[in-house]
């Protein structure tokens, strides 16, 4: 299973997601938004690649109203639970409380840095911005493809 990983688009009015973005995700099966995602039509154009699942994110206008967007997702895939959110926070703090049971993965946004990580066995994956990396620093946009086989999870950072 490829699961395509986008969070913080950011993108305002008839804004459109770049080529890149679409070129990158063009085969997966799922896309997770980690949330920031301002106008519901940037899902509907994920959605013309894969079936959506969204992230409420703290920066949402029209999307507050998208049936595709929750405050948190739990998605069991292939035997693995994967969390999908938002702004974790302070992961040994939170992970727990957030999804009410154990997760083998999270993907979470907010910070508009592409990450990897574990904590405690839980994966930890943030795609980073594909419009506005590093909070507009001068450097390519990200997003990352998560591949779940036979419960093995490889993540793949994908600079545009």
């Amino acid at each position: 299973m490829k699961i395509g990983l986008i969070s913080d688009t950011h993108i305002f009015d008839n804004g459109k997601l770049p080529i890149q973005v679409i070129d990158s995700l063009c085969d997966v099966d799922l896309i997770f938004h980690a949330g920031d995602i301002f106008i519901s039509s940037v899902l509907d154009e994920l959605e013309d690649i894969a079936p959506v699942f969204a992230a409420r994110g703290n920066g949402n206008r029209d999307p507050e109203k998208d049936p595709r967007v929750k405050n948190r997702h739990i998605i069991n895939i292939e035997g693995m639970c994967i969390g999908l959110i938002h702004n974790l926070g302070v992961p040994w703090l939170t992970i727990g409380r957030i999804f009410d049971s154990n997760v083998d993965i999270v993907v979470f946004g907010d910070t508009h840095i592409a990450t990897v990580g574990d904590y405690k066995g839980t994966m930890l994956i943030n795609p980073g911005s594909p419009t506005f990396p590093g909070y507009g620093k001068r450097q390519p946009g990200t997003v990352a493809i998560l591949e779940i086989i036979r419960r093995k999870a490889e993540v793949n950072i994908i600079q545009l």
